[in-house]
């Protein structure tokens, strides 16, 4: 999902908030200076002016809009906006005890105190916020990794217009030029891929995030080269490129860099929709992870008991648009399951692009068997009841994951791709997903997984996680297939 930028004037809602609790901060001093009259949150005449005070500082934000292109203004500029905001505000305030009548609950010298220390604080509290906000924006893991496809003449400014203002959220990770076939050579520190006839195979398999496309006209993508780009779940932004009315996925105008660009996208959503998401994600895994801690204390001695080795097990897995993190689990299978999955491919009960089978004889106590011959050892117990999936709780509170999503496949699966799989790694991977509680245990096709994650992905919404949420419960309890 691409995160659809802000232009509310509850943009710089950081900015907002922090001055909000430097007014407040103000008045409470102020007061405290001026008058003896107790503790100021029990005092009628505090509550009122705090209350007053704050209504108007809303008012002129709404409609002032102080804080837009604020990391934009220089320190002189800055300073200026800092004094004209707290004046406006002030005079604001003096506006609306006039005309409700409330003049008597203040006095000169408190408003006087009030605009000097309010004043004063606007500008270095800003300044400071600033600083902070840039260095966010600055570090590398907080940013998208965009592949930029342009052409030799066009590809210096390029990169300058997209990277001279310190605000950009991304880092170009590769270049194509479309005119020439350019070998082991980097323009700018950044490597040029080559460009063959698999460009396209080779964006599916690396971390991308994002696609900017800025082309002459007579060296345009052809459309199916773009239905190939936007099919594969890659955010792809056109400079000066037309799509067709038909175009799969959602799309905006926006500005990157210098440019104007329509952007395509598999589901393009508003920031606070994923700011809930994440906050689900991040009680979610907090619980999660005091289970996980409570079940350690049970399953470790008998993990280790039929197997020594570590309890946890820790894999490279691809993660949303093929960034690479580690996945945590409870180990469930021998120290050796790696090295014995190779000649075991041939077993697979799925198409070649995954490995499963229903009866693994790398899972701990595997070749012990009930009389059904089914096999009933620890390593079986732990996978049946989804308890090893409890670790990648710390994955969703580290933010590799979330609560719902789609699997992350293996490396090597991830090698194995075709570009129509490269879509359903638009999202966050998660614990669980559309997929995992749709009978997980009877689908037996890459194509169908895709299928559901891509349904999961255009449809998504809070109402549709929170659904799959208590159905994976009841796919657990039931024991319906592994989660």
């Amino acid at each position: 999902m691409y995160k659809k930028s802000v232009s509310s004037w509850l943009k710089h809602w950081d900015f907002m908030l922090v001055d909000i609790l430097v007014l407040h901060l103000c008045l409470l001093l102020s007061f405290i200076a001026i008058w003896d009259e107790g503790f100021p949150y029990m005092n009628m005449r505090f509550r009122t002016i705090a209350l007053l005070f704050l209504l108007c500082q809303l008012c002129v934000v709404f409609f002032t809009q102080p804080f837009k292109s604020i990391l934009k203004r220089g320190n002189s500029a800055e300073l200026g906006f800092s004094i004209k905001h707290s004046g406006t505000v002030i005079v604001a305030f003096l506006i609306a005890t006039f005309i409700l009548h409330q003049q008597h609950i203040f006095s000169r010298r408190f408003i006087i105190l009030s605009m000097v220390l309010y004043a004063m604080a606007t500008f270095p509290t800003r300044f400071l916020l600033k600083k902070l906000v840039m260095h966010r924006l600055r570090m590398t893991k907080q940013k998208r990794a965009m592949v930029v496809i342009t052409c030799s003449s066009m590809i210096k400014d390029v990169i300058n217009n997209l990277t001279k203002s310190e605000l950009y959220e991304f880092f170009i990770s590769a270049i194509v030029l479309v005119d020439k076939n350019v070998e082991n050579r980097k323009i700018a520190g950044i490597p040029v891929l080559q460009n063959d006839q698999d460009i396209l195979g080779q964006i599916s398999r690396e971390w991308v995030d994002e696609v900017f496309i800025y082309l002459p006209e007579e060296m345009a993508l052809s459309e199916d080269a773009k239905e190939k780009l936007i099919s594969m779940g890659v955010t792809t932004h056109f400079c000066l490129a037309e799509l067709k009315a038909d175009s799969w996925g959602e799309r905006h105008v926006e500005s990157l860099g210098d440019y104007a660009v329509v952007t395509n996208g598999m589901k393009i959503v508003a920031p606070k929709d994923l700011l809930y998401k994440r906050l689900i994600d991040i009680v979610g895994a907090i619980v999660g992870c005091i289970m996980c801690g409570i079940l350690f204390i049970f399953v470790a001695p008998l993990i280790y008991k039929k197997s020594p080795g570590p309890i946890f097990f820790s894999q490279i897995r691809i993660g949303r648009n093929g960034k690479p993190f580690k996945i945590y689990k409870f180990r469930s299978m021998y120290m050796d399951a790696e090295e014995r999955k190779a000649a075991l491919l041939a077993q697979s009960d799925v198409d070649d692009v995954m490995f499963k089978m229903e009866d693994d004889p790398r899972i701990i106590g595997s070749e012990k068997k009930d009389k059904h011959g089914k096999p009933k050892g620890i390593g079986n117990f732990i996978r049946k009841t989804s308890i090893d999936e409890f670790p990648q709780f710390f994955n969703v509170l580290k933010g590799d994951m979330s609560l719902v999503g789609t699997r992350p496949p293996t490396v090597d699966e991830w090698e194995r791709y075709d570009i129509q799989h490269r879509a359903r790694m638009r999202v966050k991977p998660g614990i669980t997903g559309l997929w995992q509680v749709s009978g997980r245990s009877n689908i037996d096709s890459m194509d169908e997984v895709v299928r559901l994650d891509r349904e999961y992905i255009q449809n998504w919404s809070l109402k549709l996680d929170i659904a799959i949420l208590f159905k994976t419960v009841k796919v657990v309890l039931l024991h319906e297939g592994a989660v």
